[in-house]
């Protein structure tokens, strides 16, 4: 018997980026406009549909235990899956129990012409095109408890990091047009969002086989008048991160002086093999001009740790690297080997317990360099977007906690932050901007 659309309850579930989150936000909006009516997810359910990641094992594992865990739970409910984990190791997804389709990266959004033809008794589906074949660019944003808005600009990578799964999931890199940006931004601020974060898989390469640039679009973005919101970078690749995309932001009232740069090593030699496209040096360049121009900028980096073939040597180096530099936070990932990648057949395989041991010391380093960072901002007054919890971030990426004082509802506050307080900052509130509107229609993903 197949699917019925109308009544029909829809769950959505996201493992992995923000990228994942503006692609199922989308994807719930498209859900409804079709007549399914979306409820949380864990809630009972006719259809949940997880969009994985493939990043590393863990994210892999958790879809397959979530997948699990809504069976026993739901057993009549039809399991959808798709993101990068399905487009990689379809059949891996289809031989679970309980999974009735998988959907690849081109047939993501064509999930409402695959739904009404599921029927219960039928065996999975897998729909996965060659990612060869990925050449659309869809549309996303995502929203972040009714303030911060994730907006999709570029999808795909062209890069051939000897790690990373990314462009073997999502293919090859593509982008919006700068004006459907603009119109899609605009929508996000009459809605009466205050922050709108610029994502994507490698924001830095937006329009470049369109004609465009990235800086091209932010100045667009600068310049429109509707475009209310504070606007941040996601993240950017060091080597696409210009001079004058720094000297632009500094210079800006509306971008956010807060950029996050993955580093992944400090060794020179790892980073070659890695097969990543700069050196220390030039890293270090993009931090040293960011904070000549912004000093109270946040500066964060990723780090991977036991990557086949660094030793002691390299790890130290990494350590003395990161140490050098007035970097605010770091995002520590211990190293996955990925099927498909060339690192996955190097030498050099570094023992699991080493890798362990540095994740940890690297993020000790790192919860000591956030404390500075947020030390050193004590004492300055910034605007907050609050989210319902009563916190939310600065402008520069201060995880702000505001006392009692502050008026119900608010949304948008301007502070003057006051204590350090474990990962926070206590602010005491000096203005109420904007009072919190009316919550989602949709439920949060």
């Amino acid at each position: 018997m197949p699917l019925s659309v109308t009544g029909t309850r829809a769950s959505l579930h996201t493992l992995g980026c923000k990228l994942n989150y503006a692609e199922t936000s989308a994807l719930a909006r498209g859900l409804a406009e079709q007549g399914f009516s979306i409820v949380p997810f864990g809630e009972q359910s006719d259809v949940v549909v997880l969009n994985t990641c493939s990043v590393t094992e863990n994210a892999e594992k958790e879809c397959r235990q979530l997948i699990r865990r809504i069976r026993r739970q739901s057993p009549k409910s039809k399991i959808v899956v798709t993101g990068c984990y399905a487009q990689l190791r379809p059949e891996e997804i289809a031989s679970i129990d309980g999974v009735s389709l998988v959907l690849g990266a081109s047939e993501k959004f064509n999930i409402f012409q695959h739904l009404p033809s599921l029927t219960y008794s039928a065996p999975p589906r897998i729909a996965v095109s060659e990612i060869e074949d990925a050449h659309e660019f869809h549309a996303a944003s995502s929203l972040d408890d009714r303030t911060r808005a994730f907006l999709k600009i570029q999808d795909g990578c062209d890069y051939s990091c000897s790690f990373c799964t990314i462009p073997k999931a999502r293919g090859a890199s593509r982008s919006a047009e700068v004006e459907d940006i603009l119109a899609r931004a605009i929508e996000l601020c009459h809605d009466g969002f205050h922050e709108i974060i610029l994502s994507g898989v490698n924001v830095g390469d937006f329009g470049r086989k369109t004609g465009s640039s990235f800086l091209q679009l932010i100045r667009a973005m600068d310049a429109e008048s509707e475009i209310t919101a504070r606007i941040r970078i996601s993240s950017i690749e060091p080597n696409l991160l210009s001079d004058e995309i720094i000297g632009f932001v500094a210079g800006s009232e509306k971008f956010c002086p807060h950029f996050h740069i993955p580093l992944q090593s400090g060794s020179s030699r790892i980073l070659r093999l890695m097969q990543r496209r700069y050196q220390p040096d030039l890293y270090r360049s993009r931090v040293e001009v960011i904070k000549r121009l912004m000093p109270h900028a946040a500066v964060g980096a990723d780090v991977i740790v036991g990557f086949p073939g660094e030793t002691d040597r390299d790890f130290i180096d990494t350590i003395h690297f990161i140490e050098s530099l007035e970097l605010s936070y770091l995002h520590v990932f211990t190293y996955s080997e990925r099927p498909g990648t060339n690192a996955a057949t190097m030498s050099g395989t570094v023992p699991m317990q080493i890798r362990r041991d540095r994740n940890r010391t690297l993020r000790l380093l790192g919860e000591k360099m956030k404390r500075s960072f947020h030390e050193s901002q004590c004492g300055r007054d910034v605007t907050v977007v609050l989210e319902p919890c009563g916190e939310g971030y600065s402008e520069n990426y201060v995880r702000v906690r505001l006392n009692d004082r502050v008026a119900h509802g608010a949304e948008l506050v301007r502070v003057s932050l006051d204590e350090c307080r474990g990962d926070l900052v206590l602010a005491e509130p000096l203005e109420v901007l904007a009072h919190r509107r009316e919550p989602l229609l949709l439920p949060i993903l």
